[in-house]
């Protein structure tokens, strides 16, 4: 399944490359017929995080702060960590946290 993501508000920076969108192939994991955000957000950490994935990611789920849309839609209105993905589907992650 190809899926677009996104990342902005500074996100990009614990990505290989630094780059802010990726054009990705990813597959329902072992046992599940769709893929979803869950299985989605471990192939992210697995596969496109490279520093700090503590500052994307907590426990099964992004990190409090962390914006998440599909196809424009909060991810939370699609179902959260259950929201099945489809062919072509855009997902964008915007952290909203920023130092002082």
């Amino acid at each position: 399944m190809h899926l677009t993501l996104e990342f902005g508000g500074g996100l990009e920076l614990l990505l290989e490359k630094s780059t802010k969108v990726h054009k990705v192939d990813v597959q329902p994991r072992d046992g599940e017929d769709k893929a979803t955000m869950k299985g989605l957000l471990s192939w992210v950490k697995s596969n496109l995080v490279k520093e700090r994935p503590e500052m994307f990611i907590k426990d099964d789920s992004v990190r409090p702060g962390v914006l998440v849309l599909i196809n424009d839609c909060d991810w939370e209105l699609c179902g959260g960590l259950d929201a099945e993905l489809e062919d072509k589907d855009v997902v964008v992650f915007i952290s909203t946290l920023h130092g002082g």
